[in-house]
């Protein structure tokens, strides 16, 4: 009986040792799960952050998108505006050209008409 209870003492002591070494096992997994569940919480919240920074990128985006787009509409509105005054300009220098022109027609007949006045009023004298 002695040996049996040294023999069943023996295997309490063996599936002790066993015991204490699943528990320790089990201890360190515990710790490897909590590890890897704060590990999966920071990726989570910075896969949140990195969502909300892509939500912010776009949006702003957009608004540029936007802004560029009423710019562009300016902007062709004032090409339209410029085209018109550009159209109004070169009219009024052609008719400041024919106006010069005509100016100097007039200068000529005005200076030839002096002359012929101050032809007639020599001959006029000389009479």
């Amino acid at each position: 009986l002695q040996k049996e209870l040294l023999k069943y003492k023996q295997e309490a002591r063996n599936l002790q040792g066993i015991k204490d070494a699943l528990q320790q096992r089990l201890i360190q997994q515990d710790a490897s799960v909590l590890q890897l569940k704060q590990e999966l919480l920071r990726a989570n919240m910075d896969k949140e952050e990195l969502h909300n920074q892509n939500v912010d990128l776009q949006r702003k985006v957009e608004e540029r998108n936007r802004l560029l787009a009423e710019y562009k509409k300016e902007l062709g509105q004032k090409d339209r505006h410029l085209q018109q005054h550009q159209t109004k300009l070169d009219e009024m220098l052609r008719q400041l050209s024919e106006a010069n022109y005509q100016q100097v027609d007039l200068e000529r007949q005005l200076e030839h008409k002096e002359a012929l006045l101050a032809h007639c009023m020599k001959r006029e004298a000389e009479e």
